[in-house]
């Protein structure tokens, strides 16, 4: 029968490439002693562009038990960031290429049993050019950061090898409220010298572990033989896994039995549904209608990286459930298989994707890499209810337009409906993609990237833009896969304006936002960028270097910013009050504005322990004008009454006599990083009209193609610095256009700084 064999504990550890400790007899006794989740980036992996990044080595001895002699031995990886070589005394056992899916090598054949066996792991996050994702907006965190298992099996037993899946495939063929017809898809290995007969047999159980159905045949495996089996099963009536409203999950207990012995057996938890997505009216879940009111998640914390524990993914979905949202995009790549089960458990719908993301290859153009990826994602989720849709790239056309781009994206798109043509694919486009592009109708279904009211324009810009897509692409379902705002709770305003980072705008931006989505049925998703806060190295704004603070939550998870009370109002019934703006306690003002987030129909508020006003809303902000202060401390409750039950908010703000400088930006950290990108000269040359023509350079033309020709490249160098393409930010802007990027900073691109550049790059010819 098959066992697994934690291997957590008890790991030497050393941050430096050491390739003599691949060798058995090598002495590690001066390394550090380090428990699996782990990682060498906890802490300077969200502190500012530089972490480390490069090869360590992890080693740990263990002794294998002689009863095991006989069986196949695997070693496990849950997540080993990014490219990991494993020796097994001495011997090298393989390679795997990818930070975020399962692996397993066979380790049958050099494992010494009743005696001491070492493994030596290299592990390497250094970026190269096979492996994605090549670059993006979060850190690359190194280490061995999910588990590690030995996994023993009969020589006869479920493929373990088959991109690290379970080697079985619960297949949803058709389901209605009536039938569930499936299959039960395994994949059989016989890995002993002669051939095998044996009884392949399937238990359907139902949530209270009665069988409902069973399927069973003999199968006859020739020595050395791998064979793909399918066992059909009908569920009658079957209870549909249905969100959070009914998140039901079946099981599947599949064995091999030889006469009266079982060789391996799974256990598979599965739940049937059947779902569609409309261009018009959004999202259905077995037939109903099913708002997709979703956040995004990185998996990384406050000094731990991505190694966290069971512990801290339970702490992760109990904020998601707190706030109501019935969908999660796990970004930009495979989570752990617990948080899937979360999500199958908690009934959250999924948008599940791979690292393809702001950067093809330059050398690497057929996408191995990324196809193997894709191949991992699916197989090791295949099982999960929670993902319904099966995300293929995010922004990817950062990198510029590439011929090869287009075509990797459509040959992943074919490859993910070959392997599983149950779900739906999508992918998340950036922001300067056109309505028109053929990237909107190679998959199911699209997202945008859309950051109106922080990179460029203003949250009133959503509107115009979702119904321009929707009227030139009316059978195309569109979902806003990223939208937020920068909002850091130690900055405060009465005037929140964009690019301030107060936690005023943040949830003002997020009040506005909201409503345009609400008001527009035939998104089938909206995505809020981020559910928290999380590490990404490269930048520096707002005073906070190597963090993105778009979450609703802190990075560290004790801070609730104010705009996830807007969405809880809007997304759950569990009833509450909230005063907004309570980290804004010192006040110079006589009197303020008190808002007050709630799904109550009613609010009053109460002054120093004085009746105040009662504001009735549908609309969940409950907005109190003209609140006088008196001199020092003033205290605010908000209180609600539904079905006699009180609910009660208190804030206290200190009526002084000069502000607290603390509380506003500095001036330099505003927009600061688009600062970091283009850092521009003042220019003072008056300006005349510029004829603009297709056959010559322009700010119309993306960075990429201007460094691609030496004159252009010189233009950008003179009024953007010969540093530019040496800083942290530059290969996330060649697909852009610099007419685009005036657009999200105005207050850097210039009409001035546009000009000058005109005036120069229009001279240069594109073609000689």
């Amino acid at each position: 029968m098959r066992r697994s064999i934690e291997m957590n504990e008890a790991w030497r550890f050393i941050r430096q490439d050491e390739e003599q400790a691949k060798s058995e007899l090598y002495n590690d006794d001066h390394w550090s002693v380090v428990t699996i989740p782990h990682t060498w980036n906890a802490i300077d992996g969200a502190n500012g562009y530089e972490y480390y990044q490069g090869a360590c080595w992890y080693r740990k001895a263990f002794v294998v038990e002689p009863s095991y002699e006989g069986s196949k031995l695997f070693i496990e990886f849950n997540g080993s960031n990014s490219v990991t070589d494993v020796y097994m005394n001495g011997q090298h056992m393989g390679q795997h290429k990818g930070g975020y899916s399962i692996f397993r090598l066979d380790i049958t054949e050099v494992v010494k049993y009743g005696a001491n066996n070492v493994i030596a792991v290299k592990v390497d996050n250094t970026v190269v050019d096979d492996v994605y994702p090549q670059k993006a907006d979060f850190t690359f965190y190194g280490g061995i950061y999910r588990d590690v298992n030995i996994v023993v099996t009969n020589p006869v037993h479920f493929d373990l090898m088959d991109y690290g899946s379970s080697g079985v495939y619960v297949v949803q063929e058709e389901v209605t409220k009536e039938k569930a017809q499936l299959i039960v898809r395994s994949r059989l290995v016989n890995d002993s010298n002669e051939e095998k007969r044996i009884r392949l047999w399937a238990d359907i159980l139902d949530a209270d572990h009665h069988i409902v159905t069973y399927a069973a045949k003999e199968v006859i495996l020739a020595a050395g033989e791998i064979k793909t089996e399918e066992l059909p099963c009908v569920i009658d009536n079957p209870t549909l896994w249905h969100g959070r409203k009914n998140p039901y999950m079946y099981k599947v207990n599949i064995s091999m039995s030889s006469f009266n012995d079982t060789i391996d057996e799974c256990s598979i938890p599965f739940g049937v549904r059947y779902f569609h997505v409309d261009p018009e009216k959004g999202f259905f879940l077995n037939g109903e209608h099913l708002p997709l009111h979703g956040v995004s998640r990185h998996q990384d914390r406050k000094d731990m990286g991505w190694a966290i524990t069971e512990q801290e993914q339970v702490e992760d979905m109990a904020y998601i459930k707190e706030i109501g949202a019935s969908s999660i995009r796990l970004a930009h790549y495979q989570h752990s298989q617990y948080f899937y089960e979360l999500c199958d458990k908690e009934g959250m719908v999924v948008w599940a994707e791979i690292p393809f993301i702001s950067i093809m290859s330059q050398n690497e153009l057929e996408g191995i890499n990324a196809k193997q990826q894709m191949l991992e994602l699916i197989k090791q989720n295949y099982n999960h209810p929670s993902i319904i849709f099966w995300g293929l790239q995010n922004e990817i056309q950062i990198g510029g337009e590439r011929a090869e781009v287009r075509k990797l994206v459509k040959e992943l798109n074919e490859l993910t409906k070959n392997e599983d043509p149950t779900r739906l694919t999508t992918m998340a486009n950036v922001l300067f993609v056109s309505e028109e592009d053929e990237y909107n109708r190679i998959t199911d279904v699209v997202g945008y990237n859309k950051y109106y009211g922080w990179y460029h324009g203003k949250t009133d810009d959503f509107a115009p833009w979702l119904d321009k897509f929707h009227r030139i692409n009316p059978d195309v379902p569109l979902c806003i896969s990223e939208y937020g705002a920068e909002g850091i709770v130690q900055y405060h305003s009465t005037d929140p304006k964009v690019k301030d980072y107060t936690e005023e705008y943040h949830a003002l931006f997020h009040e506005k936002t909201w409503k345009t989505f609400e008001q527009r049925p035939f998104l089938w998703a909206t995505y809020v960028w981020n559910m928290f806060d999380f590490g990404a190295n490269i930048r520096d704004e707002g005073g906070v270097k190597g963090r993105n603070n778009k979450g609703l939550i802190s990075y560290d998870r004790n801070i609730k910013k104010d705009a996830f009370y807007m969405y809880k109002a809007h997304w759950s019934e569990d009833k509450f009050v909230h005063i907004t703006s309570k980290r804004f306690v010192d006040r110079i003002e006589n009197s303020i504005q008190v808002k007050v987030y709630s799904n109550c129909r009613e609010v009053t508020l109460y002054v120093n322990g004085e009746e105040f006003d009662s504001v009735t809303s549908e609309e969940k902000i409950f907005v109190f004008e003209n609140v006088a202060l008196t001199d020092g401390m003033n205290e605010i409750r908000a209180v609600a009454t539904e079905y006699n039950i009180r609910y009660v908010d208190m804030a206290k703000f200190n009526k002084v006599e000069e502000p607290n400088p603390s509380y506003e930006t500095p001036v330099e950290d505003q927009g600061e990083e688009v600062t970091n990108w283009f850092q521009m000269p003042d220019l003072d040359e008056p300006m005349e009209d510029l004829q603009i023509t297709d056959d010559v350079y322009s700010t119309r033309c993306t960075f990429k193609e201007l460094f691609e020709n030496e004159e252009a490249g010189a233009v950008l160098h003179k009024y953007l610095g010969e540093d530019f393409r040496n800083r942290p930010t530059y290969s996330m802007t060649q697909g852009f256009k610099i007419d685009t990027l005036a657009e999200m900073a105005p207050e850097h691109f210039t009409d001035k700084l546009l000009y000058a550049l005109n005036k120069e790059l229009t001279k240069i010819k594109k073609y000689k």
